[in-house]
């Protein structure tokens, strides 16, 4: 039985298709193993969003092919965005990768592996049209209690600072009957909380039924018997329409939680990036999410720095923040990508300016923080368990404002021995930064 060790770096995207890679590999009777040093396939499943995930996906190729040269390795393989958009580069600077695969074309992974056994070095990158095949499960590697369902490949919005599009290709979606099958499998081994993805969710089946019917399929999930939470990601704000936000207040399996990524506010800054919306379309929308569901949690991503942006829209960008306070926000440094538009637009700003504008959005995103948190004390809510600190009685835990890996936690007091994936009561009883304290009580005795 071939050994073999698995990286995936960049997105929750990026983590499915390692998934379904793994999960192939085991019915073709590999073992996954822990320790690069031991392992007689190495695969590397590449980000190449912005420069430091290049940079880290180039660091860690590296590593691996050091690796290679020292261990029991036989086959290094790099998938992903960055094998798509470089994969001759790939060959010709690091001899010691066997195997290159493209974004389209991790279904083919196995049967490169058999290649380089054979003594052959593919490159095999498919035209970005059509899904992988999803050939029955995945090796989830989350711990088994919540898990990402991605709904859809590609992104056809073209912003002007994304190379997506270029990695990934037109935005398709996922059939509802396989997505339906998967998740069902998913929570038969124990998930409790989907969380959805896509370059894009909120335009799920317009290509294939002719109309959005995320609505429907999130209808269809809350279906699943022993499913908990569903969670949206990536939503753009001007494709949420009405159906979306009736399904979101009517069923309780979703969460009150919508991850809105708008980049900016100024007009003329969303002009430039290729976004649909203008600052009025903003405030409309999220005026109109927080009057529907009351209790609802925003979460968003900004972009610092991009090119031509003076520090008048920057301060505009500042005073959004703090007039919206959003219950979530990450902010970012602008990276000037090859082969996108705005790489080549006049104005690109010094990466101290950019970063420093970058701190600035999170320093008023903090103070927001603590004072949404604080607005918490005394509420009763739902927790779902991650995990529990014996020493001192208590549980890690999410509330269904905080997603996976990018939101905060709730630290619950509790003496009963609860493990990951259960679903605790819990009264809120103090907030720090990001994250809130609270302690477990008995519904029934309230």
């Amino acid at each position: 039985m071939r050994s073999v060790y698995f990286v995936s770096l960049g997105c929750d995207k990026n983590l499915v298709d390692s998934e379904h890679m793994l999960g192939d590999l085991a019915r073709k009777g590999y073992r996954v193993c822990d320790d690069p040093a031991e392992a007689e396939v190495i695969v590397v499943n590449t980000c190449s969003f912005i420069l430091d995930a290049s940079e880290e996906s180039v660091n860690t190729i590296l590593e691996m092919a050091e690796i290679k040269k020292e261990g029991t390795c036989r086959v290094l393989v790099v998938t992903g965005c960055m094998a798509q958009r470089y994969a001759a580069e790939i060959r010709e600077s690091v001899p010691e990768v066997d195997a290159v695969l493209g974004t389209n074309s991790y279904d083919s992974l196995a049967d490169a592996i058999e290649q380089v056994y054979d003594g052959e070095h593919p490159v095999i990158v498919k035209d970005l049209t059509g899904i992988p095949a999803h050939t029955g499960g995945r090796l989830m590697t989350t711990g088994g209690h919540y898990e990402y369902l991605k709904i859809a490949e590609g992104c056809s919005k073209h912003c002007s600072y994304c190379i997506i599009p270029s990695l990934r290709g037109s935005y398709r979606s996922v059939p509802m009957e396989e997505l339906l099958e998967e998740a069902r499998r998913m929570v038969e081994d124990g998930v409790r909380e989907l969380n959805l993805v896509a370059q894009e969710t909120t335009v799920y089946g317009v290509d294939l039924y002719g109309e959005k019917r995320l609505h429907v399929l999130l209808q269809e999930l809350a279906k699943i018997p022993d499913l908990r939470w569903i969670r949206i990601l990536y939503c753009y704000p001007e494709e949420i329409y009405p159906e979306l936000i009736e399904t979101m207040k009517q069923e309780p399996k979703v969460c009150h939680y919508l991850d809105m990524p708008i980049q900016h506010c100024n007009d003329d800054i969303l002009r430039r990036m290729g976004r649909k919306t203008t600052k009025a379309d903003l405030l409309a929308i999220i005026a109109r999410l927080r009057k529907e569901i009351p209790d609802i949690a925003l979460r968003t991503t900004l972009i610092a720095g991009f090119p031509g942006e003076t520090e008048a829209q920057h301060q505009e960008l500042l005073d959004f923040v703090r007039q919206c306070c959003f219950e979530r926000l990450g902010a970012f440094a602008y990276s000037r990508e090859e082969g996108t538009p705005a790489a080549s637009f006049e104005g690109q700003l010094e990466d101290a300016v950019k970063e420093a504008r970058r701190d600035a959005l999170m320093e008023a995103q903090h103070d927001l923080a603590e004072k949404n948190g604080r607005k918490q004390i005394g509420r009763v809510l739902p927790a779902f368990v991650e995990g529990r600190l014996t020493e001192d009685d208590s549980c890690v835990c999410r509330t269904y404002m905080d997603a996976p890996d990018v939101d905060g936690y709730l630290f619950v007091d509790t003496e009963k021995d609860h493990i990951s994936g259960d679903f605790i009561t819990c009264r809120i009883t103090g907030a720090y930064e990001y994250d809130l304290t609270g302690v477990e009580i008995d519904e029934s005795a309230e």
